[in-house]
């Protein structure tokens, strides 16, 4: 117990899935769904959950209105590397979207702060936002800020409120959450309706199965059965209408399947399960095959009589040709205006702290098969998905305590290649650990992993560091052993990726003292650093390789650039036009960090002259589970005034998802040139879901491709030019990267004078 406890204390902030259930309701002073802090008092916020304790307050003296406002002040001995205030109430208003609106006031936030809205239902979290991705930090006067999301129909409870991360001050007042543009009091009350979930408690508790070993021939009878329970539960009108509890149905055939003794009493046993779900009523209409689909659906399986038998194989068909044309389905559904899938009615079962062999066996089985049917980057996972499928069977099975259980997941979700598919909840069992890390900043250069930078500048130069060191060893264990011991755990779409992590990695381990063998100035020295505890040191830096402050500045006279984190929308006209004024002919866009807004389109337009198609969105055919087909191609418009002048983009390891749509998008101008190295090769709106024990993962929902429908997932936003970091550059303190950027744009290369008057990148 104590281990899970520290899987839950290190989650990512950008996940907080498990923090501040105290259940707190209104007062019946206060409308439903305005939250403010006049009955507060003292360093207890009344109504208020949250925590660090020490680090919440209120405040009188500085409000946005009435008599008080709540406050969030941190500094470096503040426990935990955040606090958060937070509200939690009943989800018993209907309507299609829910938004959460408050005023911040902050004074040296460090690291980043904003509002936080979460919903959950049986699955646990089925959205969160915690601004984390605004990039949100320093001194701001009161500022309205909101945040938006789809109110799923499986919601059962909201929480939310405002959170800070670091040191500094945040002021919090007149929170209040709102139904499709009404106050929630104004919404309309709705009794949640009831489903099988809610009903059917029988394994609740447990599977009431637990063994640690399978004979060959149990191998095969599991790994078929993982294959037609997934295959039912997308197909079979008993199950895709939710009239049977398709998890706890699982529990209720496996003893059967395990004394199964060969795989004909296997094809039996699954045979008469099937006919114990009923006939199958037609469908009118009935879906038709998906014509010219992007990516089809995987079922010639359920026709192959050598497999399945002949009963067998006839029961998977009719079940198949019965589904309804309409593809409503009851586990999963389409997300409003973007299309990917919808996984909130997947129960985690957060209760279950060891979770036994057939809750082991039912995460396997439904992170397999969501992919087999819901993936849309199914045909570019670089792997034989019903191999992968047999093969973790045994090894989920023996995974009998928490430890191995959980690492388990990790090597089966890394087996995706996918960077948006972690597994949140498990981070502390991934090697070599999350209790510590050494302050500094590790980043893969010329195939090592070199020292980039400091992640508390005070205690990484007191490690005896310095910038451009090579790390040979830790503890006497060379790193390329201990990366390529650990890749198997690390979620990653492309090598650059993968490297970017098993880099950082390599700073973590125990608190406390580590030797390291590094490699200076041509020459091998030994010393002994301090790792800190995880939880002290801001993990943001190194997220991101743009120049340190504004968003928009003039490099020189005749070049203008751009940080896509501190890009607004609200922005971009007036840096354009600032530019033009000022006479730049080159335009450098930095898209090495996550965008704190979505400036695609305000942008791009700026860029070309003509409407310019750009992208193109695979989704998911619910009528037939597993296809997926194509959309129409996005365009961007122009706006007035044109940026006419030569433009690049900058993009590396750290542009993934967002930062990679924008960097396609910009691409299309036809001034744009792409410099710098392979992306992340994660693009898409991402679909989450939970896992048995609390655990929590999630795909990337859509397939982006570009405008000759080529995919970007895995492949990523290949540079017209590369340009890579050199050790010597990192020892020195350039950002050789945008040096060469500006070296196009100018025609010439730049001098050290002119290098010099360029801030640092983060």
């Amino acid at each position: 117990m104590s281990r899970i406890r520290q899987c839950t204390q290190l989650l990512s902030l950008a996940f907080m899935f498990f923090l501040f259930f105290v259940p707190t309701v209104l007062g019946a002073d206060s409308p439903p769904g305005v939250f403010d802090f006049e009955s507060g008092s003292g360093r207890a916020p009344d109504k208020w959950a949250g925590g660090p304790a020490a680090t919440l307050s209120v405040d009188s003296t500085v409000v946005h209105t009435g008599n008080l406002s709540g406050r969030i002040q941190r500094d470096a001995t503040s426990d935990g590397a955040f606090s958060a205030l937070s509200f939690r109430l009943p989800a018993d208003r209907a309507g299609n979207f829910i938004e959460l609106r408050g005023w911040l006031k902050s004074e040296n936030v460090e690291e980043w702060f904003g509002l936080w809205l979460r919903l959950d239902g049986h699955a646990g979290v089925i959205s969160l936002d915690n601004m984390q991705k605004r990039n949100l930090r320093g001194t701001t006067e009161w500022t309205e800020y909101r945040t938006k999301m789809y109110l799923a129909p499986e919601t059962r409870t909201f929480v939310c409120g405002a959170l800070m991360a670091g040191s500094g001050t945040l002021w919090v007042d007149d929170l209040s959450l709102w139904i499709d543009d009404s106050p929630l009091a104004e919404a309309p009350i709705v009794e949640p309706e009831l489903t099988v979930l809610d009903t059917d408690k029988e394994f609740a508790a447990g599977s009431g199965l637990d063994f640690e070993t399978v004979t060959p021939q149990q191998v095969e009878n599991l790994a078929l059965l993982g294959r037609v329970w997934g295959f039912l539960k997308y197909h079979h009108p008993a199950v895709v209408d939710g009239s049977i509890h398709w998890d706890f149905e699982l529990f209720r055939v496996l003893p059967r399947v395990m004394t199964a003794a060969d795989h004909g009493e296997m094809l039996e046993v699954l045979t008469i399960w099937i006919d114990a779900l009923g006939p199958i009523p037609p469908c009118e209409p009935c879906a038709e095959e998906a014509v010219d689909p992007a990516q089809a659906a995987t079922i010639d399986w359920i026709r192959d009589t050598d497999l399945l038998g002949e009963r067998l194989s006839t029961r998977l068909q009719a079940a198949h040709a019965a589904r309804p044309a309409d593809g409503q389905q009851f586990w999963v559904s389409m997300m409003p205006n973007v299309g990917n899938p919808n996984f909130s009615r997947e129960p985690g079962y957060a209760n279950l702290a060891v979770v036994d062999t057939g809750y082991r066996l039912l995460a396997l089985y439904r992170f397999w098969n969501i992919i087999e049917y819901w993936c849309p980057n199914r045909d570019v996972i670089g792997e034989d998905w019903p191999l992968v499928l047999r093969e973790f069977v045994p090894q989920v099975v023996a995974a009998s305590d928490v430890d191995s259980s959980y690492r388990q997941l990790l090597m089966l979700v890394a087996r995706l290649n996918d960077t948006h598919t972690q597994l949140f909840g498990a981070y502390a069992m991934r090697p070599p650990g999350m209790e510590g890390q050494l302050p500094v900043v590790m980043r893969w250069v010329e195939d090592e992993v070199v020292v980039a930078g400091w992640a508390d500048e005070f205690f990484g130069r007191a490690t005896g560091l310095q910038k451009g060191d090579v790390i040979l060893a830790v503890d006497g264990r060379p790193v390329p052993e201990l990366m390529a011991e650990w890749a198997p755990f690390y979620s990653a779409s492309n090598e650059p990726q993968r490297q970017m992590n098993l880099a950082k990695a390599v700073a973590r381990g125990p608190v406390g003292s580590c030797r390291l063998q590094i490699l200076r100035d041509g020459g091998e020295i030994e010393l002994t650093a301090e790792r800190m505890a995880y939880g002290k040191i801001d993990q943001m830096v190194g997220r991101r390789h743009t120049l340190a402050g504004p968003g928009y500045r003039m490099l020189m006279p005749e070049l203008a650039y751009m940080a896509l984190n501190n890009i607004k929308r609200d922005s971009v006209q007036t840096w354009i036009e600032d530019a033009l004024a000022q006479g730049a002919t080159g335009l450098v866009i930095d898209c090495r960090a996550y965008p704190g807004d979505f400036p695609i389109f305000q942008l791009t337009g700026h860029l070309v002259k003509e409407s310019t198609r750009f992208v193109t969105f695979t989704r998911a055919d619910p009528a037939n589970p597993g296809a997926f087909m194509w959309d129409d191609y996005i365009p961007v418009d122009p706006i007035a005034p044109h940026f006419s002048g030569k433009v690049v983009v900058l993009v590396d390891e750290t542009s993934m998802s967002s930062a990679e749509y924008h960097a396609l998008a910009f691409r299309a101008a036809p001034q744009a040139v792409v410099m710098g190295s392979t992306t992340s090769g994660a693009d898409g709106n991402v679909s989450r879901f939970a896992l048995p024990g609390g655990l929590t993962t999630m795909i990337s929902g859509i397939g982006v491709f570009d405008d000759e429908r080529q995919p970007t997932q895995r492949v990523g936003i290949v540079p017209d030019e590369v340009v890579l970091p050199t050790i010597a550059g990192i020892r020195d303190g350039r950002d050789e990267v945008l040096e060469a950027a500006v070296e196009v744009l100018l025609g010439r290369a730049v001098t050290d004078e002119e290098v010099g008057v360029w801030d640092r990148s983060e």
